[in-house]
């Protein structure tokens, strides 16, 4: 099968930056060029340069041209799902608690909500081949007549769990990670007895006007997950 000709400039113009033949701030060949070289309208090679910025190869300086991107080495793509990690899946879940609560200054202010808005609150615990590996809890901005069934919720990770008001392409999601000595209850929980670290992991989730709609913190054995991030 032929690629389209937007394709193969797309291809070629990767390739050349990956081998080094060009490097960050060389300018890429002109659209008067490419259109010579290819053979290609100036429509086509506009769209091959559209996904190349998108992409983050490149990007244009009106009436200059387009230039090599320097990359992020700074950024990395974090691939989550508090069911499964690179060294661990979750095969069994207990509902600990299904709760309608009033949220304290903390969490109200996290999700930008004045203290009289209802949340509800869902615990539960995770665990492998017997044995509790995490601890974990959600707040969802509660609506009048919203459903809950204890049966979806057991089993679904967050974002699932807010599929059923708000589509789950629409979702904006935020982690923030770190390590704490957990508290007594999370230690009885997890069958901890000394005062090790444990992996914490809160996501955040927004909707398509950025405004939060749920909270979600995951409490972590250190020796339960691990998390692996790759640059582009």
């Amino acid at each position: 099968m032929i690629s389209p000709v937007y394709l193969k400039i797309v291809e070629d113009i990767k390739k050349k930056i990956n081998s080094a033949e060009l490097k960050p701030g060389d300018a890429i060949s002109s659209e008067t060029a490419l259109c010579k070289e290819y053979g290609a309208s100036r429509m086509t090679v506009r769209k091959g340069l559209a996904i190349l910025v998108n992409e983050g190869y490149i990007y244009s300086i009106p009436g200059k041209g387009n230039f090599v991107q320097k990359p992020d080495y700074d950024k990395y793509i974090i691939q989550y799902n508090e069911m499964s990690n690179s060294i661990n899946t979750v095969d069994k879940t207990q509902l600990l608690e299904v709760n309608i609560v009033v949220p304290d200054e903390k969490l109200a202010n996290s999700l930008q909500i004045t203290r009289n808005k209802n949340v509800i609150m869902i615990r539960r615990l995770f665990f492998t081949d017997g044995d509790p590996v995490a601890y974990d809890v959600k707040y969802l901005l509660y609506q009048k007549g919203m459903p809950i069934v204890e049966k979806e919720i057991e089993h679904a990770t967050f974002p699932e769990m807010m599929s059923k008001s708000t589509p789950i392409f629409a979702l904006k999601k935020e982690l923030t990670i770190y390590a704490q000595t957990p508290d007594e209850e999370i230690k009885r929980y997890l069958d901890i007895y000394d005062n090790v670290a444990i992996l914490v992991v809160e996501q955040k989730l927004y909707n398509n006007e950025n405004k939060p709609m749920g909270l979600g913190i995951t409490y972590y054995r250190g020796d339960y997950i691990k998390l692996q991030g790759i640059t582009e």
